[in-house]
C-alpha cells in the first residue's frame, strides 16, 4: 500500500466516523446511549488491564488506549482536524506516520459504529446482563474480531514509529505550527501515542497482551461463559 491509497482510505474512514457522529447528534437519546455505552467500556477496561495501568512501564500506553483510542469523550475536533489537511499530511509526512494515523480512524470508524449499534438495543440505562446480551445481538463476532484485528495493526504501527531516527524531535518541531494551524488536538494524539510507546522497553509485549485478553473476552462472551473478562 502507497501513500495515495492510504490518503483515499483515511478520507473514506473520517466520512463513515462523520456520518455516525452526525446521526446521533441528530438523536439525543441515541447520543446519551452512544455515550453511556462508551464510558461503560472505558471503565470496563480499565478493570481489566489495572496492572498495565499501574505499572510504570505500561501505564502512559494503557492510558493512552483507555483515553485516545476507546475514550468516551467527544473525538470529533481530531476528526475535523484530519479533514482539513489530509492534502498536507499526504505531502509532508512519511509513509509510516501516515499509516498510524489512518490506521486510527479505521479503528475509530469501526468503533463508532458498533457503539452504534449497542446503544440501539442498550438505551442510557444498563447493567453487565444487559451490555453482554446487546454484545452478542447487535454486533457480529467478525466485526468484532475485526476491531481487535485493527487496535492490533494500530499498536504494531506504534511500534514500528517509535524506532524511526529523529521521529521524536520532529514530532517537537511540528508542535507550535500545528499549534497555529489549528490542528493541535491531531498533534497531541500523535504525541501521546509516540510519547507512552517510546517509554516502553518492550511495547509489543504490551499490545500483544491487550489484544489477548480482549479476544479471550471476546470469545467468552459469545461462549455465553459466566465472568467472561476472567481473562488472565
Amino acid at each position: 500500500m502507497n501513500k495515495d491509497t492510504l490518503v483515499v482510505e483515511l478520507e473514506r474512514h473520517l466520512r463513515e466516523v462523520a456520518a455516525e457522529r452526525e446521526a446521533a447528534r441528530r438523536d439525543p437519546a441515541l447520543q446519551a446511549a452512544r455515550t453511556a455505552v462508551k464510558r461503560y467500556q472505558a471503565a470496563r477496561l480499565a478493570a481489566t488491564h489495572p496492572d498495565l495501568l499501574a505499572a510504570p512501564d505500561t501505564r502512559e500506553a494503557a492510558g493512552f488506549f483507555l483515553n485516545d483510542i476507546y475514550g468516551a469523550h467527544d473525538l470529533g475536533r481530531r476528526e475535523a482536524d484530519l479533514e482539513r489537511i489530509v492534502p498536507s499530511l499526504h505531502r509532508l509526512l512519511p509513509y509510516e506516520p501516515l499509516h498510524t494515523i489512518t490506521g486510527a480512524i479505521a479503528l475509530d470508524a469501526l468503533t463508532e459504529k458498533l457503539d452504534t449499534g449497542m446503544a440501539r438495543v442498550l438505551g442510557s440505562d444498563f447493567d453487565e446482563g444487559g451490555y453482554l446480551a446487546a454484545y452478542r445481538s447487535a454486533s457480529a463476532p467478525q466485526d468484532r474480531a475485526r476491531q481487535l484485528d485493527l487496535v492490533q495493526q494500530l499498536g504494531d504501527s506504534l511500534c514500528t514509529l517509535v524506532r524511526i531516527p529523529l521521529l521524536s524531535l520532529t514530532l517537537s518541531v511540528m508542535r507550535a505550527p500545528a499549534r497555529l494551524a489549528g490542528v493541535s488536538d491531531l498533534h497531541h494524539f500523535l504525541e501521546r501515542g509516540f510519547g507512552s510507546f517510546k517509554k516502553m522497553k518492550k511495547p509489543a509485549n504490551f499490545v500483544d497482551t491487550i489484544v489477548g485478553r480482549e479476544r479471550r473476552a471476546m470469545g467468552h462472551i459469545y461462549a455465553g461463559r459466566k465472568e467472561p473478562f476472567d481473562v488472565f
